[in-house]
């Protein structure tokens, strides 16, 4: 098993807002290992991003960390260290952390990016400030950079500026920034949103293919299950500022034992599946204005016992590397599966799935 090179333990933020305290992060627990890609999913509001960017701690000004540690393991001089981003101020943050360290891309490519320097100039300041490089040096290892993540002509690109690029471009441009200075983390925040499928595809191998070269953690925000399918190799479930569920990325899609991760997946449109109506997952998130008694997921779930609305359940274990928080885990619980309906479209989801892992391992991206 590979060595652990970021772990959250029992982290909790909330936000001030003009209608009171919203409790965002309830106690999250995440471990990311050196090489590999932890996926985290969930409906809009569920936490993904305010996780992450507690970990760059660019959270905004309303925010506050109540609670819990960001423990970074890393290589300085030889020696392995043990730092607690939580407990680092801004400037320690931004000049030996963020960028240098563990670098995050966005969604949309151009807020990344300064409108009025050219895409070389972008590069090169990053390896200029951390890395102490000269300017020669540095343009040369940005024409490696432009080169590694698919640009063609980078003596010609680097004389560009962001709106003279297409959306694709622009978002290997903010990569090849983000691995400037050769960071032990990459926090990928939904990079391919805006982008077109075509592009999608190619930005997703292009961070693969990095991560093989390079050895770099990455963590995946996305609510995009096929997009898991394609990238990671653990997955983690969040609902209502909780982690609901754990597992590697075939266990959450071959065995998933949360109602919410039901849903989730059987939500997925698809076009070979049987049923011509998309299942739905009923009701709403709570308002984390209000305090959660039980199960968040409570409410919306068809299978909810009664504990459900009193007790918040545990992570139950399942195997060493999958965990789910619900009752329906317990012993004395009853034994219910989810609706044949549900499990006609989970597995048709899993075979295709399995097409796209035999298709990932089968096509390498030449750049």
């Amino acid at each position: 098993m590979s060595e652990t090179v970021l772990s959250i333990r029992n982290l909790s933020i909330s936000f001030q807002t003009a209608s009171g305290m919203v409790n965002a992060i309830r106690g999250v627990d995440l471990e990311l290992r050196k090489g590999e890609t932890v996926a985290i999913v969930g409906e809009s509001g569920s936490g993904k991003s305010v996780t992450v960017k507690a970990i760059m701690r660019i959270l905004s000004s309303n925010g506050q960390i109540n609670a819990g540690s960001i423990l970074f393991h890393y290589e300085e001089k030889g020696k392995r260290v043990t730092q607690d981003l939580l407990k680092l101020s801004q400037k320690e943050m931004r000049s030996q952390i963020n960028g240098r360290r563990i670098a995050m891309v966005f969604q949309d490519p151009m807020t990344s990016l300064n409108p009025t320097m050219t895409i070389g100039n972008q590069i090169m300041e990053s390896m200029i400030i951390h890395l102490k490089k000269s300017r020669a040096e540095a343009h040369e290892r940005a024409l490696e950079l432009l080169h590694l993540v698919g640009i063609c002509d980078p003596e010609k690109r680097m004389k560009c500026y962001p709106h003279q690029l297409s959306g694709g471009m622009r978002q290997r441009v903010v990569i090849a920034i983000m691995l400037a200075c050769d960071p032990e983390v990459l926090i990928c925040d939904e990079p391919t949103t805006a982008l077109d499928v075509t592009i999608q595809a190619k930005i997703l191998e292009l961070i693969k293919t990095i991560q093989a070269k390079t050895g770099i953690s990455v963590i995946y925000i996305t609510h995009d299950l096929g997009v898991v399918a394609k990238v990671a190799d653990y997955v983690t479930v969040m609902y209502a500022g909780k982690m609901i569920e754990r597992g590697t990325v075939e266990e959450i899609f071959y065995d998933p034992r949360h109602p919410y991760t039901w849903g989730l997946l059987s939500s997925m449109p698809d076009m070979g599946s049987p049923n011509e109506k998309l299942y739905t997952i009923p009701g709403s998130p709570p308002n984390l204005l209000h305090p959660i008694t039980g199960d968040a997921f409570a409410p919306r779930n068809v299978h909810a016992l009664n504990i459900d609305f009193k007790l918040e359940p545990p992570m139950f274990k399942v195997t060493d590397t999958h965990y789910a928080a619900t009752w329906l885990l317990h012993e004395n619980a009853p034994k219910i599966e989810m609706s044949e309906t549900l499990k006609a479209r989970m597995d048709h989801v899993a075979k295709e799935a399995e097409s796209e892992w035999g298709e990932k391992q089968s096509y390498e991206l030449l750049i």
